[in-house]
């Protein structure tokens, strides 16, 4: 019985062909490719830009607060009533004046005047019309006068406009303005290596997903190359039986064996669709997106453990200059914290113009002169127990954050060692993954033949065949185990590019 080769052939090209053409909107990608996608069509990486240009525009406000700060304000203001800066009735000694609600005025002579002496004392005589008109005239005089004054200190408030230019410059608040730029500047520094640890964790994750659609669609190949033997074996089983050569029973286990493979190949199509779809996701495209991926680099790796600078490696990393950032905010906070106990110094100045104006007696003219006015204020603190709690809270909050510093190095470095280690243990599986592969191969093709030349039974042609799968399946696994692992310890290394 021979080993028909031509039939296995002919089969996979077939499939092959049928599949051209079920992918004809399939596109050709490579690792870089997919990552300049996923960077330049993800949401999260435009989001992180934003947050980082936020940053920037932040720490600048800070920088501003600094330099002096110009203010132009205007108001105005109706009032239903005049103000008047003298009584509508003044009691002197000589008599009252009084100024009426229709405008007019009058003076009423006190009977301790002079006049009102010289009125009583000529009642009855010749001269009694005389001195009244005299006090009539004098009094109402009087009263003019008084009039003109009350009007004078009447002035127009019902239309007030005031207009106001005014600068403000801090001269010393403690370092306030300092520290808040500092915390300003280190929060955008944090935004920025945000920004480039989100880069680097999109890369991992399109490499992830990169080399699980080529292991799964290698896994589908073995699983329809293995599938095809199983076939070809049954068809053979089949002739032997018929020429009474095996039994009915060693057919049953073969049938059985290709319908274990038939679910394996359908399990590998179904994996090969989701991680296509995880990918294309990733990377911004359709999710129906069928990839054809480049798999040349996939028996490549490289960083060997004697390239590695683990202590520069973890200087760099993210997570360390994270919080050496928010260790730089906790100590401005202390140091603002302190700033509450020192002096503040502010110096202003401005010019005012209003109308009426003050400047001319209330005029209501606009031709008169508003007037400068600086001056400088300051606040000493002398009993605030309140801001010195805190800033002995702060202190130790700082204090706190240069251990949990400490503690990420120590947790990074061990992170990177441990990445370096298992590179170079991926190495090795694949060294042995290949070598076994090697033998599971040999071992099938003596299988065939001894199989062929009635050797062996159709069970132990099986077992060579399925020693073959997972020789193979072991090898693809380790090849991609390899490849995300050098992705993950690039990464750590800030060389991942």
């Amino acid at each position: 019985m021979r080993f028909n080769y031509r039939y296995i052939v002919i089969l996979l090209l077939c499939s092959v062909g049928f599949e051209s053409l079920l992918a004809s909107d399939t596109l050709s990608y490579t690792l870089q490719q997919c990552r300049d996608l996923a960077l330049t069509s993800g949401i999260s990486a435009k989001s992180q830009e934003e947050t980082r240009l936020a940053a920037e525009y932040s720490r600048k406000a800070a920088l501003a607060a600094m330099f002096p700060r110009i203010t132009a304000n205007a108001a105005y203001m109706w009032n239903s009533a005049n103000v008047h800066l003298l009584a509508n009735s003044t009691d002197f000694s000589f008599g009252t004046a009084t100024v009426h609600s229709d405008g007019t005025a009058s003076f009423k002579w006190s009977s301790e005047s002079a006049l009102g002496k010289i009125e009583t004392a000529a009642q009855g005589t010749i001269f009694e019309e005389s001195v009244k008109n005299l006090e009539t005239n004098v009094g109402q005089k009087v009263a003019d006068a008084y009039k003109q004054i009350y009007d004078k200190l009447s002035p127009d408030l019902r239309h007030i406009f005031v207009a106001q230019v005014g600068v403000t410059q801090p001269i010393y608040v403690g370092g306030r303005l300092i520290q808040m730029y500092k915390i300003a500047k280190a929060t955008e520094n944090i935004a920025t290596i945000e920004a480039e640890s989100k880069h680097n964790d999109i890369i991992y994750s399109v490499d992830e997903a990169y080399w699980r659609v080529v292991s799964v669609a290698k896994k589908k190949e073995l699983a329809e190359q293995y599938y095809q033997l199983l076939c070809q074996l049954e068809t053979d089983v089949k002739e032997a039986l018929d020429e009474g050569l095996v039994t009915q029973s060693d057919l049953l286990k073969v049938t059985t064996k290709r319908g274990e493979a038939s679910v394996k190949k359908l399990q590998a199509e179904n994996g090969l669709t989701l991680s296509n779809m995880a990918l294309a996701q990733l990377c911004g495209l359709p999710l129906a997106t069928t990839f054809v991926l480049d798999e040349s680099a996939l028996t490549e790796t490289s960083l060997p453990s004697d390239s590695v600078n683990t202590e520069s490696a973890v200087a760099e990393r993210s997570e360390l200059r994270l919080m050496e950032e928010a260790q730089k905010i906790a100590k401005s906070n202390a140091m603002l914290a302190a700033a509450g106990l020192q002096p503040n110094i502010v110096a202003s100045a401005g010019y005012v113009y209003t109308n009426p104006n003050a400047d001319n007696g209330f005029s209501t003219n606009w031709d008169g002169k508003g007037f400068f006015s600086a001056g400088v204020v300051v606040n000493v603190p002398i009993a605030h127990a309140d801001d010195i709690l805190r800033y002995k809270a702060a202190k130790h909050a700082a204090n706190a954050m240069a251990l949990k510093t400490e503690e990420t190095r120590e947790l990074l470095t061990l992170q990177t060692t441990q990445a370096n280690q298992k590179l170079t243990e991926a190495q090795q599986k694949i060294t042995l993954a290949r070598l076994t592969q090697d033998n599971a191969a040999e071992v099938l093709r003596m299988a065939q033949e001894s199989f062929e030349a009635g050797l062996i039974t159709a069970s132990e042609l099986m077992q060579a065949q399925t020693a073959w799968l997972a020789a193979a399946s072991d090898l693809v696994d380790a090849q991609v185990e390899a490849k995300t692992t050098e992705t993950q310890l690039r990464k750590y290394l800030g060389k991942l590019q």
